[in-house]
């Protein structure tokens, strides 16, 4: 039997060069990163800045690539309204919190000012993906304080109650202390209306103090709404919503919330409040109720001469990392 002679079959460089070829290629790779991060709902009524869901529809899509320096494209719902300078657009303070320039493409389908957590859902997701892209090694829970800088930009004010869900999902109870999550399914409806309320309008309107009668109720309501969260209980959720301080404030910048609000009960919501700081109305209720709940909301609002969108959606999962 003849001798094969390596020189004339080099499997050994084969081998070499096609590992070569492969790292290079996961290299390369490595220089993109996408993530898909939720729409969310804070303060759920009597949680005001501190409870907070990740909805399963709509979310923003965020594409970063390594760069020397920090740039921003946006494309998708509202994206003629969003500022594209990285000193003006929440994801730039992302990266300038993680020192992790990039160029970053933001395909928008959290449309902003609605109430569900548009700068949120952006600041979140950017987070991610460039924890993940320069390798940082921050953990999740690490991630929400950074991606609050990049919501301060917008806000004023760094708050966790949108970008805790939309980094962790699920249920977020954000305070000083941190984060504590419950992974709940209830089914949710969002209407948002063609109206546009600001967080820093609906700041404004907040009531500067309560009556001590007002703060028990609230304490008590907050707590059947997380025991409701913890059971997957749309009817101890829906009961936990109520609020008499900051919810009626808000509700005199929404043509129609009264109006949708009584609808969306009639139809079998358990419970209706504003998300976030409005104009989007939110109502928890079953999952055989929950398209009658829509319709009814869309109605409502119809008949007030306002245009609006309806999400039958539920409280999802947070931030997720897209193979490329």
């Amino acid at each position: 039997m003849s001798e094969v002679s390596n020189s004339r079959f080099p499997a050994t460089g084969l081998l070499r060069y096609h590992s070569a070829t492969f790292l290079l290629a996961l290299m390369e790779w490595r220089h993109m990163v996408t993530v898909r991060a939720p729409a969310t709902s804070a303060n759920l009524g009597s949680g005001f800045d501190v409870f907070g869901v990740a909805l399963s529809r709509p979310a923003d899509i965020v594409r970063v690539s390594k760069a020397d320096r920090t740039t921003i494209d946006v494309t998708g719902a509202g994206a003629q309204y969003i500022p594209e300078d990285p000193e003006k657009n929440t994801v730039g303070a992302v990266a300038k919190e993680l020192d992790a320039p990039a160029h970053i493409e933001i395909d928008k389908g959290v449309r902003p000012a609605s109430g569900l957590g548009s700068s949120a859902a952006s600041a979140a997701a950017a987070a991610v993906a460039l924890n993940d892209l320069y390798d940082r090694g921050y953990t999740r829970s690490e991630l929400v304080p950074v991606a609050a800088e990049g919501e301060a930009v917008v806000s004023g004010d760094a708050h966790d109650d949108n970008v805790a869900p939309a980094i962790m999902g699920g249920f977020t109870i954000a305070t000083d202390d941190g984060v504590t999550k419950i992974d709940a399914e209830v089914p949710l409806v969002a209407c948002l209306p063609d109206i546009v309320v600001s967080t820093r309008d609906a700041r404004r309107v907040v009531p500067d103090g309560t009556r001590v009668s007002q703060l028990v109720e609230t304490v008590g309501n907050a707590a059947t709404l997380t025991a409701g969260m913890h059971r997957d209980d749309p009817e101890l959720v829906g009961q936990g919503m109520y609020d008499s301080v900051v919810t009626p404030a808000r509700a005199k910048l929404i043509d129609g919330y009264d109006t949708v609000r009584e609808a969306a009960f009639d139809a079998g919501a358990t419970g209706v409040t504003i998300s976030g700081a409005g104009p989007t109305v939110i109502a928890a209720c079953t999952d055989h109720d929950r398209r009658a709940v829509g319709i009814a909301m869309l109605d409502a609002f119809d008949d007030r001469g306002v245009d609006a969108q309806v999400y039958q959606t539920r409280i999802g999962r947070g931030a997720t990392v897209f193979e490329d």
